[in-house]
């Protein structure tokens, strides 16, 4: 499995193409809006030759789903996601002016919805969703076993964790999340996180402040 990290808008945010032997991917969290970023994206799809099955998301918060109509108009995929967050998509065009960014069309609307121990299959490789609330309550991660690593979105940073106070957080509900869904994975598991650097479960137990 090849993974390719894009960072992407001005939250800094990290967008991720996932694909394996067969050329077959997925891309999580598109959190590309400005011009240059999107023909990074496409032009590493094309250079690569990949073919894109799924457009996931591990929440909806805006910044990383700017992308998602783009990936829609570009290659007819729908993004995928828990249905709990489908909320975040209304309002999006107010959302993003308040932040000064130039979005003028609404929110792609999803294709389907993720749920709970989900298998999402592309080429040879396989994710596995776990339902991860706190940060948002439709929160997921991405999990796959064998290659030791999982995609997390914005609930475990490298020593930090996902903010609370946006709508519907929940912070004994993100702490009970990583505890009880994250913390029992193998210390050697890589973390790939929605900001930020990676980092491992077994890091995150001896060093997060948090946790």
């Amino acid at each position: 499995m090849t993974i390719k990290q894009f960072t992407c808008n001005p939250f800094q945010e990290n967008t991720y193409i996932v694909y394996d032997e067969t050329n077959e991917a997925v891309i999580i969290d598109a959190g590309c809006i400005f011009d240059a970023e999107k023909q990074a994206l496409t032009q590493f799809i094309t250079d690569n030759q990949l073919r894109i099955k799924h457009v996931l998301n591990t929440h909806l918060h805006l910044d990383h789903q700017f992308g998602n109509k783009f990936l829609y108009d570009t290659y007819g995929l729908k993004p995928e996601a828990h249905q709990e967050d489908e909320f975040l998509l209304e309002n999006v065009v107010a959302q993003a002016k308040s932040f000064g960014f130039p979005i003028n069309e609404k929110a792609q609307e999803l294709g389907d919805y993720i749920v709970e121990n989900q298998e999402i299959v592309f080429g040879n490789s396989t994710l596995k969703a776990i339902h991860v609330p706190g940060h948002s309550p439709g929160s997921v991660a991405f999990y796959c076993e064998k290659e030791n690593l999982i995609f997390v979105g914005d609930v475990l940073f490298l020593g930090s964790i996902g903010r609370t106070d946006l709508a519907k957080g929940d912070y004994s509900t993100l702490i009970l999340s990583i505890t009880k869904k994250m913390l029992p994975l193998p210390d050697s598991t890589v973390v790939y996180s929605g900001h930020g650097p990676a980092t491992t479960i077994g890091y995150e137990k001896q060093n997060n402040p948090y946790l």
